[in-house]
């Protein structure tokens, strides 16, 4: 098998679409027969990573490159940056508004759970330019 490319754009204006990439990865990861591990953890890690591209960025670009021993991800967006990336990978730490709250969103626990349901995971961010999120996952 060669290896298979998705691109998805996210919305930063609407809650409800968000998730919708990491929906459309997980159905189509099934029909692919990936176990229900894989997709299980590339669900979260890729949903957690929607949210705060709608939380913190105003939406992005996220790009997923499958091949026979993993899934890699790539979520880039145009944000205002992570100023302290390791203070932000502190669970329950959130810069969310407290408008995102009342929704539910925005506890702090995005990137931890990005992080614990990925193999490897890569955070570059520069304030005012954006961050860029790497993540991949072994099948």
């Amino acid at each position: 098998m060669s290896a298979l490319h998705w691109t998805y754009d996210v919305d930063g204006s609407d809650f409800t679409r968000a998730g919708e990439a990491s929906s459309n990865l997980k159905k189509k990861l099934r029909a692919l027969g990936v176990s229900p591990d894989v997709i299980r953890r590339v669900s979260i890690a890729l949903y957690e990573g929607e949210i705060n591209m709608v939380i913190h960025a105003d939406g992005g670009k996220i790009d997923v490159e499958m091949t026979p021993d993993r899934i890699e991800m790539v979520l880039r967006d145009t944000g205002k940056g992570i100023p302290d990336i390791e203070q932000a990978m502190q669970a329950g730490w959130s810069t969310a508004a407290d408008e995102v709250r009342a929704l539910g969103f925005g506890a702090g626990m995005g990137l931890p759970n990005m992080k614990k349901n990925t193999d490897e995971m890569k955070i570059e961010s520069t304030v005012g330019v954006g961050t860029t999120v790497y993540m991949t996952v072994r099948i």
